[in-house]
């Protein structure tokens, strides 16, 4: 079963696989995508390539992980949402090890609450830290 994302928006939900480029706004989405992949490094994040099974490069590696579901559906809740708003995403497979770290970085450098409910249970990542305190 491939991995899926839901995010509600203005009473519509919308829905995100891996590397999804189907959404009208597929565009702003990849460009906001971009903008946090480039901050989060700033601030110190190092992709975790070891959950791509694909043998790929390095480069090709982080470019897969940016583009999983949850972090497309949270690049779109930025974008659509005011500023300070939760953003609350559904996930139907358990959160990756790399997606999970992604969302403790984002949350800190857009100064937002994230609520991401994966298979096992809820991550609330806030200030750069997730309830879970990472056992999940």
């Amino acid at each position: 079963m491939p991995g899926c994302s839901w995010i509600e928006v203005d009473n519509t939900v919308y829905e995100f696989f891996m590397g999804d480029r189907s959404h009208p706004q597929s565009e702003r989405i990849y460009s906001m995508i971009n903008a946090l992949n480039l901050r989060m490094k700033l601030a110190g994040y190092i992709p975790d390539t070891t959950v791509v099974s694909q043998s790929i490069d390095e480069e090709e590696k982080e470019d897969a992980l940016s583009m999983h579901g949850e972090k497309l559906a949270v690049a779109f809740g930025l974008i659509s949402t005011k500023a300070g708003a939760t953003i609350r995403v559904v996930k139907n497979l358990r959160v990756c090890n790399d997606c999970h770290e992604a969302m403790k970085f984002i949350s800190k450098i857009v100064e937002r609450e994230i609520v991401l409910r994966d298979r096992s249970r809820f991550h609330h990542f806030s200030e750069g830290k997730c309830s879970c305190k990472d056992y999940w």
